[in-house]
């Protein structure tokens, strides 16, 4: 049974005509990018979703209970995760998609973002939607689910942007290189930046996502 997630909401402007739905990395919640949106300028009044993960032990930190989109077995390079939990995770984002689409706005202006976690949940959402998307967004972060992805044929030219830090000692940019390759062998054409920094989130970085955010909203 897919889950329903629980989120938080900012609108600039009245009369959204475009939505973004922005998932938060392991063991942060909703709040998290809430400040971003505020700092962003953009070309028409948009609906941002910053959704909750549930919380759920994750094994990598001893069992801990905390906000994860799904539990990760495995800190090594391969990443070993729980994929029931990533396709349900991603399933919740298809029903937040398929809300916004309810309140009137074309998929084609709806965006997905994720940083780290909620990134690879955000690959699996977008890429596996079967109305055609404005956009994905996948900051520091790893394509989990490549070798199951079923392409929609609606997403097949995605436009993607890639973001990752050159320092990243949690998600090492070998595995930000990874997905774009398979995105790449999938005929999709990604934009790939790198920003001198660890597993963050730094200023040049979100003067490039305001600046992607207006293509792919105007």
């Amino acid at each position: 049974m897919t889950i329903k997630l629980p989120y938080e909401e900012v609108v600039t402007g009245s009369s959204p005509a475009a939505a973004v739905i922005w998932l938060h990395g392991l063991g942060a919640n909703g709040h998290d990018f809430v400040p971003v949106a505020q700092q962003l300028q953009l070309p028409k009044s948009v609906r941002f979703i910053f959704p909750h993960a549930p919380s759920i032990p994750v094994t990598i930190n001893s069992g801990a209970i905390m906000p994860a989109w799904y539990d990760i077995l495995s800190m090594s390079i391969e990443r070993k995760i729980d994929m029931p939990q990533i396709m349900n995770s991603a399933a919740a984002i298809q029903q937040l998609i398929q809300a916004e689409i309810d309140k009137g706005i074309a998929p084609e202006h709806i965006i997905i973002a994720g940083f780290s976690q909620g990134g690879a949940v955000a690959y699996q959402a977008a890429l596996s939607f079967p109305k055609k998307l404005g956009g994905l967004l996948a900051m520091s972060t790893y394509f989990a689910t490549a070798p199951k992805l079923k392409l929609a044929p609606a997403n097949a030219t995605l436009p993607i942007l890639i973001q990752h830090g050159l320092q990243d000692p949690m998600v090492p940019e070998e595995l930000g290189q990874r997905a774009l390759k398979h995105l790449q062998a999938l005929k999709l054409e990604p934009k790939y930046l790198t920003y001198n920094m660890e597993h963050a989130v730094c200023p040049d970085q979100l003067f490039d996502i305001n600046q992607w955010l207006n293509e792919r909203l105007t």
